[in-house]
């Protein structure tokens, strides 16, 4: 299930039979105004009813296979969603009463064999006019305006591509992670190698997230059980951390000279949570506080952590 940030609009996943094959489909939901933001109801009474969600219409793409994943746009009203079937790339306007959802625009994979999209993401910046896709080991840029191709990383990864995650303050960089046990950074200007590489999987990677706000920071889970946390400084927006100009210190407060030329820091992973004892498929962190992540594995196990308290003050100050 994804929601979108400003509404109260989910879009679903579910299943659907048909002519003995099973189809994954996709729907958009609207939250019951009791749970909205501002609402007076503790959405945790357990005293209150169980709510039922508003079916409002669905993404009616089966005529283009099985939806492997749905998107909304980061910022903007909400009105458009990207859904991936098989070999297809969908753009669909939600009308205003989001009683319909039109196609508003389609793209497909070419090539050899049976190609199906994998994973996708929406990208917050370019005016929300950049897409990437993942298939097989190969990801892809595409302009939602032409919904033409516009970047193309063939062997990204040695094996499958599972997921994939925008830098929130970088408009270029990109991260992905899959089967190869490797989580890869990329300068989208220059696809040719990647910026930076971590090898601290033993098993596939499944999810990969940069902090909302602190894009140092960066989340991934693994089918090895093990969530790690990493600290990838030096690709960051604010590499040196946070920079104070030579004017702006007073006479006291005049850096001494070893403090001038400490080395800036250094990449390093911060924390390795072993919580689960299953496949760890998801982890995201908080919209709400940057500080806080979850991880869900294959077990059903949700596990909420925080980042160490030391490194958010380092960060912070």
């Amino acid at each position: 299930m994804k929601t979108f940030p400003n509404l109260s609009f989910h879009s679903l996943l579910c299943f659907k039979a048909s002519d003995s094959k099973v189809l994954t489909c996709a729907a958009v939901w609207r939250m019951p105004k009791e749970l909205e933001p501002g609402s007076h109801e503790s959405p945790d009474d357990s005293s209150s009813p169980a709510h039922t969600l508003e079916l409002l219409c669905h993404l009616d793409d089966t005529a283009h296979g099985s939806v492997a994943c749905v998107v909304w746009e980061p910022t903007g009203d909400g009105r458009r969603v990207i859904s991936l079937a098989d070999s297809h790339i969908l753009l669909w306007d939600l009308q205003e009463s989001s009683s319909q959802a039109v196609l508003a625009g389609s793209a497909s994979l070419e090539g050899k064999g049976q190609l199906k999209f994998t994973s996708g993401r929406w990208s917050p910046h370019h005016t929300c006019t950049q897409v990437a896709t993942a298939n097989d080991t190969t990801i892809r840029g595409w302009d939602t305006r032409s919904m033409s191709q516009i970047y193309c990383i063939e062997n990204a990864h040695g094996q499958l591509v599972r997921d994939l995650d925008f830098n929130p303050n970088k408009q270029y960089y990109l991260t992905s992670c899959g089967d190869d046990c490797k989580v890869k950074f990329w300068d989208t200007r220059n696809v040719t190698e990647p910026v930076k590489t971590l090898e601290e999987h033993s098993h596939w990677v499944w999810s990969v997230r940069y902090n909302h706000s602190h894009d140092q920071l960066v989340l991934t889970g693994s089918s090895d059980s093990r969530v790690i946390l990493s600290n990838m400084v030096s690709i960051s927006s604010e590499p040196f951390g946070h920079l104070v100009d030579d004017d702006d210190l007073s006479d006291q407060e005049e850096r001494r000279p070893e403090e001038k030329s400490q080395e800036p820091p250094q990449d390093s992973v911060i924390a390795t949570y072993e919580e689960h004892e299953d496949s760890v498929y998801a982890v995201d962190w908080s919209s709400a506080d940057p500080w806080l992540f979850a991880s869900l594995s294959y077990d059903g196990r949700l596990v909420i952590n925080r980042v160490p308290r030391a490194l958010k003050y380092h960060i912070l100050l």
